[in-house]
């Protein structure tokens, strides 16, 4: 399955970065003989779970407070470092919020939620979430109200990270092809599914949701397909699927659908396949049959 693929920076990066970021907060006025710069805004962070195993969904909440006399010239990015006890630097979520911040006004509320995958990483124990606002253009980063630990980065939660042992278990039987990585990045992965996939769970005899994580790359080898999560023989989700999409679904698994076996089956079905080296006009040699691409396929009963 696909994890996060914003890990530690090289170091030459993180220093060049690290300076950058040191002259822009010495330009803006943070030296000791000029005012510091107002605060524009507030952040927290709220997460749905406290504890997280390692390739484990969670869904964080950002939210700013914009001051009542912020005014922000231009467009920031959010960065978010997920750093260990001794404030190494483990990974990032680094976003655009959905509102630019160009579009904030003094006295607004702006709170969204994403859902990331905590990666496969070599650590358990405490995590600290820190939070800020950058240029991409120049890393100049803007003051806020919090918790600074340095450089304008601000401490706004805890998450505890266990093993992925934690997880509950789950096997990928029938109509799954083996898995693939990204030649770019080894950190991303996923597996193509035939027409019809089924992934087995340990019954966690209690309510849980799916987590689906997929697209079908090839706007030039097929169009759109219908997509179905059959749960005990009953589509429990059904969708339309584009070429040109990349989605996540959050799919709810009702105790009584799962039912009372030891072990729980989940079925994704799509309404046609392709065979790349029969729809390529001979730019591709692979002869599977492939449904869609799944980097994600999580069942979570916290």
């Amino acid at each position: 399955m696909i994890r996060p693929s914003l890990f530690r920076r090289p170091l030459g990066a993180v220093a060049a970065s690290i300076a950058a970021v040191i002259a822009a907060l010495s330009a803006g006025g943070c030296g000791s003989s000029v005012p510091q710069e107002p605060a524009v805004a507030t952040p927290s962070v709220t997460i749905n779970h406290d504890r997280a195993p390692a390739g484990s969904p969670i869904e964080i909440t950002y939210k700013f407070v914009v001051a009542s006399d912020a005014a922000i010239g231009g467009d920031y990015r959010v960065f978010v470092h997920v750093v260990d006890a001794d404030e190494e630097r483990m990974w990032d979520d680094d976003h655009d919020p959905p509102t630019p911040t160009s579009q904030w006004k003094p006295g607004q509320t702006i709170e969204y939620t994403r859902t990331i995958f905590v990666p496969i990483f070599p650590y358990v124990g405490d995590a600290t979430i820190q939070v800020g606002l950058y240029s991409a253009r120049d890393e100049r980063r803007l003051a806020l109200n919090g918790e600074d630990v340095g450089l304008r980065a601000y401490k706004v939660a805890r998450l505890q990270l266990l093993p992925q042992t934690e997880n509950l278990f789950t096997a990928f039987k029938d109509g799954w092809h083996p898995a693939e990585v990204a030649k770019v990045n080894a950190a991303v992965e996923w597996q193509w599914t035939r027409k019809e996939a089924t992934l087995a769970f340990k019954n966690p005899k209690k309510d849980a949701v799916f987590y689906l994580e997929l697209d079908s790359p090839g706007a030039d080898l097929h169009g759109d397909q219908q997509v179905q999560v059959m749960l005990g023989g009953q589509a429990v989700d059904q969708f339309t699927l584009t070429p040109t999409d990349r989605i996540l679904r959050r799919v709810t698994l009702p105790a009584s659908g799962i039912g009372t076996a030891e072990m729980g089956e989940l079925q994704i079905i799509v309404d046609k396949t392709f065979i790349p080296a029969q729809v390529s006009g001979g730019t591709s040699k692979d002869p599977r049959e492939l449904g869609v691409r799944v980097f994600q396929a999580f069942v979570d009963p916290r």
